[in-house]
């Protein structure tokens, strides 16, 4: 079952007076039914591709309109988060440079309708 990560969300959200905000991190951990999952800022599971390598996405066209990728809206890194361009142009975020994607049969956060599709090619992202 979905737990709701509101000491995460609170944390990221955190500004002090007179000092910069931290940049957002592109996801944060969430327990699932399917154990510690990345999820989004919306809750939803991010996944990653097996056909992907690191630092370049082979989703595109009719395959990223069923798996969204986790659009980036710089290009500066944060940790193990790297930024990839896409072939479009559009940037997408990275952990450890595999590209990170949401599902779009999963419709409510917590769902993880994705994992182990295509012959077990996409699988949840871990943290």
């Amino acid at each position: 079952m979905f737990k709701n990560t509101i000491f995460m969300a609170a944390l990221l959200g955190l500004t002090l007076s007179g000092c910069a905000t931290p940049p957002a991190m592109p996801a944060v951990t969430a327990e699932t039914a399917k154990g510690k999952t990345l999820i989004d800022a919306k809750g939803m599971t991010l996944y990653s591709f097996d056909k992907d390598s690191a630092g370049k996405s082979v989703c595109n066209g009719k395959c990223a309109e069923n798996w969204p990728p986790l659009a980036a809206a710089s290009t500066e890194a944060l940790g193990e988060w790297s930024v990839v361009t896409r072939d479009d142009g559009s940037k997408q975020w990275a952990l450890r440079g595999k590209p990170l994607y949401t599902f779009i049969k999963d419709t409510k956060p917590g769902d993880a309708v994705g994992d182990g599709f295509m012959n077990n090619a996409w699988h949840i992202a871990r943290p």
